[in-house]
């Protein structure tokens, strides 16, 4: 895969101050604050129905915010210029089921004026080489995941947002994908993986917690365990939520 990291910037890749969001009428992010450094995988965790892809979409821009500012790789999220930039993986797979993995990896590449050469360094990436000739609907769902994955890459992203891609995956699978995650991540890029799955947030450098629309904490897993004296990060949480309810 390409690599088209810059000179050290010590900027955070994305930057968000007083963020809301309300949605029919109820708020789905209070006043949330965060930094995701960069070139590093941060974990965005927490219960279902959390405002996990709410927070997401306002990273990439799509999303209509009360109010608050976000900022990413140093622009206003959803500008022109970070197009190219910013790789979005939905959950659902964003393939076209009659298109190869190859046609539908080049229809995205082709918004970008990618070349034959970046698909095919694209799908090598998400280890698809070998299916590049199967139509979505031949692809398992962890293909489709990955074919999905391919998509975005293709463009060679700063920074990459994945929502749950790992969902209804096997551990195998699981373990597979988060492989190429920290390659990305060896490689300059930025990637922001949520779950809410907790023994996921041990393959992340920090985390985000959040419940209810609110941003519980943002540390790393060594850090969440001292903080709480619990040894599992899924206990941790629950002792963190506790906390916080005490307050």
């Amino acid at each position: 895969m390409r690599v088209t990291v810059t000179a050290p910037n010590s900027a955070p890749a994305i930057a968000i101050e007083h963020l809301q969001v309300r949605r029919g009428g109820r708020q789905v992010l209070q006043d949330i604050s965060l930094t995701v450094p960069r070139g590093s995988i941060t974990g965005l965790l927490g219960p279902s129905g959390c405002g996990k892809t709410t927070l997401m979409r306002c990273m990439v821009g799509t999303q209509l915010v009360e109010s608050g500012s976000v900022r990413v790789l140093g622009e206003d999220a959803g500008s022109p210029g970070l197009r190219r930039r910013v790789g979005y993986v939905t959950q659902a797979p964003s393939i076209y089921d009659d298109l190869t993995v190859t046609d539908n990896v080049a229809y995205f590449g082709a918004l970008y004026g990618c070349s034959y050469d970046d698909v095919e360094t694209a799908i090598a990436a998400v280890g698809l080489s070998s299916h590049a000739g199967n139509r979505g609907n031949q692809l398992s769902g962890g293909q489709r995941t990955r074919a999905s994955l391919a998509c975005a890459l293709v463009a060679d992203p700063e920074l990459l947002v994945l929502d749950e891609p790992t969902v209804g995956l096997d551990p195998v699978l699981r373990a597979d994908l988060w492989e190429q995650f920290h390659e990305l991540a060896r490689g300059g890029r930025t990637l922001i993986v949520s779950s809410h799955v907790m023994d996921e947030a041990e393959h992340c450098d920090k985390l985000l917690l959040m419940r209810e629309g609110r941003l519980l904490a943002q540390l790393s897993p060594d850090e969440l365990r001292s903080d709480t004296g619990e040894s599992s990060l899924e206990n941790a949480f629950l002792a963190l939520i506790r906390m916080g309810e005490e307050l």
